[in-house]
């Protein structure tokens, strides 16, 4: 079934590719000439965003759970099988599996797997300061075809209709039972589990700057590759290329949406006069550096949390997740195990 459901995703990949396919012996070419020392930068700044995003999402994570709290340690082992698993597994599959590292290693407790969904959605919702903030540079900086200003404006409003919706959930003090909902409505109160850090002013902003220092990390990496493939455009230009990636992979058909990808940076660059063919080995090769850290890192820790990628695919989903009571249900509730008890 999942196969039928991409089959035509995958079909509009490889028509793109045939209508407006590269010459596949200028791709291999432009690999020839790669510059090493900048791909090394770009590894090492990746590297960074990587730490500096799970600072931010252990800043999250701190507000939206009592004491004992996981360590940054955990935090950033957690979030790095994580992206293992974002890059190697279709769908967003990593959002879960980090959920789940970081559990297993909790103490019990009642509802900690929904409040941990709630900080991964939090976690994620902050991003959106950033990416708003180098939509304005690149809209007015950079050279932006048409449809992707279209595809900017749609990321721009699901972004902030999502951030709207997180803030007016932070200030719901009753969480309810959930027990008999099916799971789209389940998801949604489990995102308001997390969301505790949004009635705090200082931790907020902590996080937006730990996740916007992770945003400009990642821009600098775009930057150093593109050094790397002898694409040699300014700053602007490589923020299009990092806004038009998070675009073509926010719905992730298949690992990695290779191919789409390639494509959607492609394209916008020969506007600078960057050949076709040119940079889609620059896309691939983005790729491949980008996922390098989410690969190596993730493996490392895969190994130290003596997990598989197999052990990931079956990670629980939101089905098994129990949604905590608040304090006068759970009273409530044990006043009538013992008036049952007594009885």
């Amino acid at each position: 079934m999942r196969f039928a459901l991409l089959l035509p995703f995958v079909a509009l990949v490889v028509v793109l590719f045939w209508w407006r396919g590269p010459s596949w012996h200028q791709v291999w070419d432009a690999f020839t000439i790669v510059r090493w020392r900048w791909v090394f930068v770009a590894i090492g700044l990746n590297l960074v965003s990587v730490l500096a995003r799970s600072l931010a999402w252990r800043t999250v994570i701190r507000q939206a759970i009592s004491a004992p709290r996981p360590a940054f340690p955990l935090v950033f082992s957690a979030f790095s099988v994580g992206l293992f698993a974002n890059a190697l597994l279709p769908g967003r599959i990593g959002e879960l599996a980090r959920v789940a590292v970081l559990n297993r290693r909790l103490p019990p407790r009642r509802g900690a797997w929904a409040t941990l969904v709630g900080t991964v959605f939090a976690h994620r919702v902050f991003d959106v300061i950033p990416v708003i903030f180098l939509i304005v540079y690149v809209l007015l900086t950079a050279r932006i075809p048409a449809w992707a200003i279209t595809s900017l404006e749609v990321f721009v409003g699901i972004g902030v209709a999502l951030f709207a919706f997180a803030m007016a959930s932070a200030r719901l003090r009753h969480r309810p039972t959930l027990d008999e909902l099916g799971v789209v409505r389940r998801l949604l109160a489990m995102g308001r589990q997390g969301l505790a850090v949004m009635r705090s002013p200082l931790p907020t902003l902590v996080a937006i700057l730990f996740q916007t220092s992770g945003w400009i990390c990642q821009l600098l990496a775009v930057w150093a590759s593109m050094r790397a493939f002898h694409i040699n455009l300014a700053l602007p230009a490589a923020g299009l290329v990092l806004l038009l990636m998070n675009v073509a992979t926010v719905f992730p058909l298949w690992p990695g949406n290779v191919g789409l990808l390639q494509f959607a940076i492609a394209l916008p660059l020969t506007s600078y006069g960057i050949a076709y063919a040119h940079g889609v080995a620059f896309g691939f090769g983005l790729q491949a550096i980008e996922a390098s850290v989410g690969v190596g890192v993730g493996l490392v820790f895969l190994a130290r949390e003596g997990l598989s990628l197999g052990m990931v695919r079956v990670m629980p989903d939101a089905s098994q997740a129990e949604v905590p009571e608040d304090e006068e249900a759970s009273e409530a509730r044990e006043a009538l195990q013992r008036e049952h008890v007594s009885g």
